[in-house]
């Protein structure tokens, strides 16, 4: 397969895996990206997208309004918050000196004051949450996996993936820009309607729902992302009998370590 050269240097971007307890074991909100879009169109992912300028702004994170200092990732946290506030509608944050979220009335003026101006590019993320006293509950986000796009690629990214648990009586509702079709899904029900062929999933996102998939309830997911160290994968092209196929590290964690390129899905 042709390698771009030199390869291109991946952009970063932060995934959100908003979580929920369901009847059946963890929910999580997917929807489908449109299918106009430049990257993986038609296909059923988490919320996120790139870092931008803007997630970095001074003053949108305070450490003395955090119980632990700002971690590494901050900004790619803050990505994270901005970004499933566009495209999902859920907001993880709270007012400045307060240690609750958001309520619910207020959650819902926000929702309709801001939203089409932040998703058309008409407002910044920073500005708005200023005006609002508003900051990112990023503490509440857990750090679950890091991938990094293949050098094949011509559009990469190296994407931090994170788990929320979603705020309660925030159910989320798509953009209808970026994503289509949202839903809250069962985990093991949505990996089984892609083997089914009845959705269509990548294989980085088959391969953290299977992850996820071994806890049964939120908190013991959240307490497994805590416990665990974070490898990123950024997999590597090999040749084999069958074809050309990517391979990922072992001591990432995840059960499959190769797939063939033809079966990764984007």
């Amino acid at each position: 397969m042709d390698i771009p050269e030199p390869p291109v240097t991946p952009r970063p971007a932060a995934t959100i895996l908003l979580l929920r307890d369901g009847p059946a074991g963890i929910e999580v909100f997917m929807a489908m990206r449109h299918q106009g879009s430049s990257f993986m169109p038609g296909i059923l992912v988490f919320p996120g997208g790139a870092v931008d300028s803007d997630d970095a702004a001074p003053g949108l994170l305070d450490p003395a309004e955090l119980a632990e200092p700002l971690p590494d990732d901050a900004v790619s946290r803050v990505a994270g918050v901005r970004e499933v506030f566009e495209e999902a509608a859920f907001l993880l944050a709270r007012p400045k000196g307060d240690t609750k979220l958001v309520a619910q009335g207020r959650f819902e003026r926000f929702l309709e004051t801001y939203r089409p101006a932040l998703c058309s590019g008409e407002a910044q993320f920073s500005a708005v949450m200023a005006q609002e006293g508003l900051v990112p509950a990023i503490d509440l986000m857990v750090p679950f996996a890091r991938w990094i796009t293949p050098v094949i690629r011509k559009k990469r990214f190296d994407a931090r993936f994170y788990l929320a648990r979603a705020p309660e009586g925030q159910v989320g509702a798509h953009d209808e820009r970026e994503l289509v079709n949202s839903r809250w899904t069962n985990v093991a029900d949505a990996l089984e309607a892609n083997a089914r062929r009845e959705i269509k999933i990548v294989f980085v996102t088959r391969s953290n729902l299977s992850l996820l998939a071994k806890n049964h309830t939120v908190d013991e997911a959240l307490a497994a992302a805590r416990a665990r160290t974070i490898v990123p994968v950024q997999p590597q092209l090999v040749d084999s009998p069958v074809g050309p196929m990517l391979r990922i590290p072992a001591e990432a964690g995840y059960d499959i370590t190769e797939v063939l390129v033809r079966d990764v899905g984007d």
